[in-house]
């Protein structure tokens, strides 16, 4: 059997720092931070005061009206309609259109409907709708609860609602792994193609979980960064010695990925190709990375296998660089280990340090990232660092865009329980 090739044909953004993949990805290569105070709910007695907001036409974000690469849920779906969505569905509903639109792929006839499926994952999904409705059946009684609560929560219903709004009668999945999830629903997506069961998969990860009680369960769990509540640009810091903890961001990264001949066939405009993929597990411990990083490594080398290429060939890696005082360490020498010599030739940033940690979308706009690397010639900083904790020959782009020929990208992400997933993706031809 002829191994099925799987390239990326339109990708979709909705970030801290805009809606869309341009203006997100201008503003990332400018240096400009997507991270500010939060400000439409009570934080006087939440350790963590700061998070990476959609920038909204609405101000919620800190968005103004007509302000370029705003949000502007009233493109999406009617007032009515979002009202019966949580804002993670509502985020990738938006990221998935402007993936679709950017593919050309809007099928009208039924196989090709047929042969479309759709895996958008998160990793806590409808968090906000699941606190409020908690609110209202202990202020008000069951009887004020919403009919939409449950379809609002469920991490499934990104998925439903885009293979509704688009007929896609394919392949129909979420993925559920903490902040590996955006990466593995685009790994398993290219693995449904690659086997044939679908010619076309919409993937990705969509994520919308500042709320008081996302950012008082991971404040308690000691993992945001609360050193910086009055400088909030400067929270998130991978690899400085000064860092304390990951920044909550949110959003939504999706892919249209396609069979290689299929895509040909149409003409379509291939961005990268998808060309390994790995996953591992710690089996160390419910939020701690194993020390040695033998997870992380082991997923890099299994997505470097299944891509035929060595050290040598990767020219960039998004690092899962968090801000987290263990992890970032412990990344970083498995990133070491992996490339040996070949390190002094790799630029590797975090980029998590301008729009914070989106979770469960964040393997899927970092892989985005990656593609936008190959297509540019260039690879984003790394913001706030300013006094690195580790000595080291990886040039981590401290500050500055690195302008690079990148023939291959390599993506990192690592969740609680242990869970890592690797991402290569290559240029094509």
């Amino acid at each position: 059997m002829v191994e099925r090739r799987v390239v990326i044909t339109g990708i979709g953004l909705i970030t801290p720092l805009g809606a869309g993949v341009e203006p997100t990805w201008q503003a990332l290569l400018a240096g400009q931070s997507g991270i500010g105070p939060i400000e439409n709910f009570d934080t006087s007695d939440l350790s963590c005061k700061v998070a990476g907001y959609v920038p909204r036409v609405d101000g919620r974000g800190g968005g103004a009206p007509g302000e370029a690469g705003a949000f502007d849920p009233d493109s999406v779906l009617s007032t009515r309609d979002q009202r019966r969505v949580d804002e993670f569905i509502l985020y990738g509903i938006a990221a998935a259109d402007e993936a679709i639109k950017a593919a050309g792929w809007t099928p009208e006839d039924e196989e090709s409907r047929e042969r479309t499926g759709v895996m958008i994952g998160s990793g806590i999904g409808g968090l906000k709708t699941t606190y409020d409705a908690s609110l209202t059946i202990h202020e008000k009684g069951a009887r004020r609860l919403s009919p939409f609560v449950v379809p609002s929560m469920l991490i499934n219903l990104a998925s439903g609602q885009v293979s509704m709004r688009y007929g896609f009668k394919g392949p129909n999945h979420s993925v559920v792994s903490a902040c590996s999830t955006g990466a593995n629903a685009i790994g398993d997506s290219a693995y449904v193609i690659m086997r044939g069961d679908a010619d076309v998969m919409i993937a990705g990860g969509a994520e919308a979980s500042i709320c008081r009680l996302g950012i008082g369960c991971f404040a308690a769990s000691r993992a945001l960064s609360t050193a910086n509540n009055d400088n909030p640009e400067k929270a998130s810091r991978p690899w400085d010695k000064d860092r304390d903890g990951f920044v909550m961001g949110e959003g939504a990264g999706v892919f249209v990925l396609e069979e290689l001949e299929h895509a040909l066939a149409r003409g379509a405009n291939i961005i990268a190709e998808v060309s390994g993929y790995g996953l591992s597990g710690d089996a160390y411990h419910i939020t701690a990375p194993a020390p040695d990083g033998n997870g992380g490594y082991r997923s890099m080398k299994m997505a470097m296998k299944h891509a035929g290429l060595e050290p040598k060939d990767i020219d960039y890696v998004n690092a899962h660089g968090t801000s987290t005082p263990m992890g970032d360490e412990i990344e970083l020498r498995a990133v070491e280990r992996m490339f040996g010599d070949e390190v002094e030739n790799i630029v590797m940033s975090s980029t998590k340090s301008s729009i914070g940690h989106l979770l469960g979308a964040a393997g899927a706009v970092e892989a985005a990232f990656c593609a936008l690397a190959i297509r540019d010639g260039i690879c984003p900083p790394t913001l706030n660092l300013d006094n690195p904790s580790m000595e080291t020959k990886i040039n981590l782009a401290p500050h500055k865009a690195v302008k690079k020929t990148v023939r291959a990208a390599l993506s990192n992400s690592f969740g609680f329980g242990g869970t890592n997933a690797s991402l290569v993706l290559t240029a094509y031809p």
